[in-house]
């Protein structure tokens, strides 16, 4: 049974409602009690102060490209205009600014990530519950939510190199002109994602890679024709007639020219990068372009690791098991102390613990770890099948491990993810959970599929397991979610939620 395909002609009301419902859960989350915590939390002691330094062009070095600080600055800047959220002001960045008007900006564009995800889940499968799940688990990880609400900027990378994919799919479907512009869309939010940190470019390799597999596929099927449905549609292959004329992402993928590639993808991105420069260099004359990504290369070099360096550093395949997250704030107070005084949660005599942990959500995290390892066995197991498969004049050969759709978003998850993880594990200088935020994508979305094939099995014990499943990452959610939001919690509640001592 193909359990991804186009959907019928029908109504799709449901599918944007609950698209509507995703978005003003994700806004609400990160926009509730923005303000709390007046004071800069992790790294906003850095980026605040750049943002402001940009405001007021005073001359910086930043080990990181500028464009996150720019969007930090814009976002002061506009939330000064508003008459909102001028509860928390303090001048720790330089001049009086609010809490609200250095984290809104964050918080809107990190609502936005589980629409990002669904659409890209959609335009894999066509099929609107796996997307819907996808936008779901998306909503529901603690790690997105938590880098949303502070005026940070792994968000920013992690929308931009999705919606670089997104519109590179939409390409593959677009015609001419409508193609030639989707990719040069696609180009310049590569080029905006490497342009917050240079792990954006991640997601330009994960392009790439799919681009590589695709022409591996179309030779291997041109070596070995009667191994047919490697890049056939679904269609074609469940009626076992071969249209020529139909393409699948794969064979679209190899229409792209490499000039093209070397264009949209190559020299677009390129110049997006470089022009992101010029207000930096405006004002910061004492290094030219070239200069300053040589300083930034080796300042990286210089960082050391271990916990000498910092208490959370953690390596690469810590992140698959969430093994070491990262306590952004941690802060224990009693009755009367300037961030209770107003609380009225807090008992007299009660003492509280504000934590906010960078943390995904466990049930979810450790799920989606678990489905990602079974696309790359999956995909495994149809390759070896590919290579060992027997065929004799008039025998049928055609039964796939995957079908065509389901190879495709496989392949699509397998390549991305290992574009986001692998080139971490050469890096030598301290490491932390949010490194992984480009590939934990990917696995999220695995475990969507994952947690669909179960709903729409024809097996019930494993349609039970599937509702299971959710209830249980949507009640994970729940239990973790004051560390998430820095709410007040008894040492005992704080110790619940630490499950794993290397947490703390």
């Amino acid at each position: 049974m193909t359990l991804f395909n186009k959907p019928s002609g029908g109504s799709a009301s449901w599918f944007k409602l609950g698209m509507v419902g995703l978005l003003v859960l994700s806004l609400a989350l990160r926009f509730w009690g923005l303000g709390r915590f007046n004071s800069l939390v992790f790294d906003e002691v850095y980026y605040v102060k750049f943002a402001h330094d940009y405001l007021t062009q005073t001359p910086l070095f930043d080990g990181h490209p500028p464009l996150s600080k720019y969007l930090i600055a814009i976002g002061i800047w506009l939330g000064n205009q508003l008459p909102i959220g001028r509860e928390t002001v303090n001048s720790l960045a330089g001049a009086e600014y609010s809490t609200w008007s250095y984290r809104w900006l964050n918080a809107l564009t990190g609502s936005f990530i589980p629409l990002v995800v669904a659409g890209i889940a959609y335009q894999l499968s066509y099929r609107r519950s796996y997307a819907f799940l996808a936008g779901l688990f998306a909503t529901l990880d603690g790690l997105f939510l938590v880098e949303s609400r502070y005026a940070l900027n792994n968000v920013y990378l992690v929308i931009f190199g999705l919606l670089g994919l997104w519109l590179l799919l939409l390409a593959l479907e677009g015609r001419s002109t409508q193609r030639s512009l989707y990719l040069i869309g696609s180009g310049i939010f590569f080029g905006a994602s490497a342009s917050i940190k240079w792990n954006g470019l991640w997601f330009l390799f994960g392009a790439y890679g799919l681009w590589v597999v695709a022409w591996l596929l179309h030779w291997f099927q041109a070596r070995f024709p009667h191994r047919s449905g490697l890049l056939l549609t679904d269609v074609a292959i469940e009626t076992g007639q071969v249209d020529r004329t139909a393409h699948s992402p794969l064979q679209r993928l190899t229409q792209l020219a490499p000039w093209q590639i070397a264009l949209n993808l190559g020299i677009v991105p390129a110049v997006f990068y470089r022009l992101i420069w010029i207000p930096h260099l405006k004002f910061n004359t004492t290094a030219g372009f070239w200069a300053l990504q040589k300083q930034i290369l080796e300042y990286h070099e210089r960082v050391p690791n271990g916990p000498k360096v910092h208490p959370y550093c953690a390596d690469w395949y810590s992140w698959i098991l969430m093994l070491r997250p990262v306590a952004y704030y941690y802060k224990v107070e009693a009755q009367g102390g300037p961030l209770l005084s107003t609380d009225p949660a807090v008992r007299p005599g009660n003492t509280v613990i504000y934590d906010v942990h960078a943390i995904g959500n466990p049930l979810l995290w450790w799920l989606s770890t678990l489905a990602i390892v079974l696309v790359f066995l999956v995909l495994t197991q149809q390759l070896v099948r590919w290579l060992t498969v027997q065929t004799a004049e008039g025998q049928d050969d055609r039964r796939p491990v995957l079908n065509a759709t389901e190879l495709w978003l496989a392949l699509f998850l397998g390549v991305n993810y290992a574009a986001n993880l692998l080139p971490w594990v050469k890096v030598t200088r301290c490491t932390f959970l949010y490194h992984y935020m480009g590939a934990s994508v990917f696995a999220t979305m695995a475990s969507a599929w994952l947690v669909d094939r179960w709903l729409h099995s024809k097996q019930p014990n494993l349609r039970t397991i599937g509702i299971i499943a959710i209830a249980l990452i949507v009640l994970a959610f729940i239990f973790w979610l004051p560390i998430y939001l820095g709410l007040p919690l008894s040492p005992l509640e704080f110790r619940l939620r630490m499950l794993l001592p290397s947490w703390v």
